[in-house]
């Protein structure tokens, strides 16, 4: 599905971001894996077979990812698919807001996924093509008590993907989002047992989503299977929004 296609996936280290990138590697995509660490995993692959590349670096250092795009421009001459998933995210009732790591939520989950749309679309526009994906969130749409700083992050998400939709469309570039309910990482299931248990009852599907499953709405956006879709928020929350 992906044959011949250049990435980049931010948040690559785990979760939702290294099952991405293992999945487009799979459907023939070079795929540069982006996180501020853990990216050992990539090392530990068959370097004769792999078409995963790691790259180490904090994405709030516009340096750092201009000169990576560049890097990659130069390589390739193209990229095609840029899937923003890095993020941060928070609990804490509004008191409680710790507004020091608001700031630096923002700065990752918002300016940096624009400062990569942007520098990313400058060569997509030029090739007439791309796909862009934004990783968004079930509460970024409907709010949610404990979690007012992440909601606001996340809806900001929503509303560049459409504002950049609309800018770029006539590029024929796509920019979708997808809003993920509770997702079954590591991360998460630590805090699911901690502080939500019971909101796994709000699911009507009974279970977490894999993050694989994320992955694979991650793929159809990114294939050109949804090559007439645009501006959207794709909402993958085993029915907990209905």
């Amino acid at each position: 599905m992906l044959t011949g296609k250049i990435a980049i996936i931010t948040g690559a280290g785990a979760g939702i971001g290294k099952a991405t990138a293992q999945l487009f590697a799979q459907k023939g995509a070079t795929v540069y894996a982006v996180d501020i660490k853990g990216l050992d995993w990539v090392s530990s692959l068959d370097s004769a077979d792999s078409n995963i590349i790691a790259k180490e670096l904090d994405i709030c250092d516009f340096a750092a990812v201009k000169n990576l795009v560049m890097e990659i421009k130069k390589e390739h001459g193209h990229i095609d698919v840029l899937a923003n998933i890095a993020g941060l995210i928070s609990y804490e009732l509004m008191p409680m807001i710790n507004y020091e790591f608001f700031r630096k939520m923002l700065e990752v989950n918002v300016i940096a996924l624009i400062h990569l749309m942007s520098l990313v679309s400058r060569i997509m526009t030029r090739q007439h093509s791309g796909s862009i994906i934004n990783m968004a969130s079930m509460v970024g749409e409907k709010g949610a008590k404990g979690q007012l700083s992440y909601s606001a992050s996340k809806g900001a998400v929503i509303a560049a993907t459409k504002s950049a939709a609309k800018e770029l469309a006539e590029h024929k570039i796509r920019i979708n989002a997808i809003a993920p309910g509770m997702v079954g990482s590591e991360r998460f299931k630590t805090v699911l047992a901690e502080k939500f248990a019971q909101k796994i009852n709000d699911v009507p599907f009974g279970r977490l989503a894999e993050p694989e499953e994320v992955a694979n709405l991650c793929l159809f956006l990114a294939s050109d299977q949804s090559s007439y879709i645009t501006g959207q928020i794709i909402g993958i929350d085993g029915g907990a929004i209905i």
